[in-house]
């Protein structure tokens, strides 16, 4: 199958491009380069440099004519977003609707796209937090986040382009960019590679359901084989504050440099964890990376950068 991933030289996104190849499938993948690099790509994939904002976005659909998008490629910087919630809406909100039009133009059979369930939420009492919950995203990332999947929902009521919506939990694991990508995890191992105390911000009370990015991309493989039009969780259900997973980042990288505690960050999220009991019932997905084994996997990864 002719499959067309954007953001595929990225962290996620390149796994996903891996796997899809492996599974025998013709991938296009189209990229800025803005977060993602060249040696991420697979060689067996078409690879195009360019932003989805672009005009020329038409011509690859015109040429391409994929019959499945993934949709990946987006501006990730919760921080970013909230400093240029503008530049944040370009990227992530008129860069989706302008992917979206050429998916209809050139009748794509099914978007499955990479939202947020750290975000879209906002702070929530029920945790794990369900898709049933409402949506009250605290951030312009998370708002874009929402208007994209209201725009699909559009694209399918008005146009019928069937769509699958994955809510992240926070994904981890090799390939991350520390400093592209703001994961936490990457940031303290760079922090670690390089001698570094990492710092934490607040008293690292907050929580996070933090997710194997091997795992995601099987739930992204499991939505690709699945029909139905609708919105999964895609997380551990596991609740872990930053204070232990900087403990076992320090432990797999058997650092002796102490973390440091800084400034909370105003406005940031206290809590997120999400329940993937409709995935699983549903996509017959499950998380089966636990939280001490993919670290070791990410910290292995980051050493193997320095030999």
């Amino acid at each position: 199958m002719k499959i067309l991933v954007t953001g595929g030289a990225g962290f996620i996104g390149s796994h996903l491009v891996d796997a899809l190849i492996n599974n025998e499938h013709d991938v296009v993948v189209v990229d800025n380069l803005s977060t993602g690099t060249k040696e991420n790509l697979n060689a067996k994939a078409k690879f195009i440099k360019l932003d989805i904002t672009a005009d020329q976005l038409a011509e690859v659909f015109a040429v391409e004519k994929p019959k499945v998008v993934f949709h990946l490629a987006a501006q990730i910087d919760v921080r970013k977003s909230v400093a240029n919630p503008v530049w944040d809406a370009e990227q992530n909100i008129i860069g989706s609707i302008n992917l979206l039009e050429n998916c209809r133009k050139y009748e794509v059979q099914k978007v499955i796209f990479s939202s947020t369930g750290g975000a879209i939420y906002g702070e929530t009492e029920k945790i794990p937090t369900t898709e049933s919950e409402p949506t009250e995203p605290i951030s312009p990332y998370g708002i874009g986040k929402l208007a994209t999947e209201k725009y699909l929902n559009y694209y399918w009521q008005v146009f019928g382009l069937p769509f699958t919506i994955l809510r992240y939990g926070n994904v981890y694991g090799p390939r991350q960019n520390s400093k592209g990508e703001a994961g936490v995890v990457a940031i303290f191992c760079d922090k670690l590679q390089a001698g570094v105390s990492p710092t934490i911000n607040g008293d690292g009370k907050q929580t996070r359901d933090y997710v194997y990015v091997g795992d995601v991309v099987k739930a992204n493989l499991a939505a690709l084989e699945n029909d139905q039009v609708a919105i999964f969780n895609i997380g551990t259900g596991v609740e872990t504050d930053v204070n232990k997973l900087s403990a076992l980042i320090k432990d797999a990288f058997g650092a002796e440099v102490e973390f440091n505690h800084g400034q909370a960050k105003t406005g940031e999220q206290q809590r997120s964890c999400l329940s993937f009991a409709k995935a699983k019932s549903e996509l017959g997905w499950e998380p089966l990376v636990a939280i001490d084994s993919g670290i070791k996997n990410t910290v292995n990864w980051f050493r193997s950068l320095s030999l």
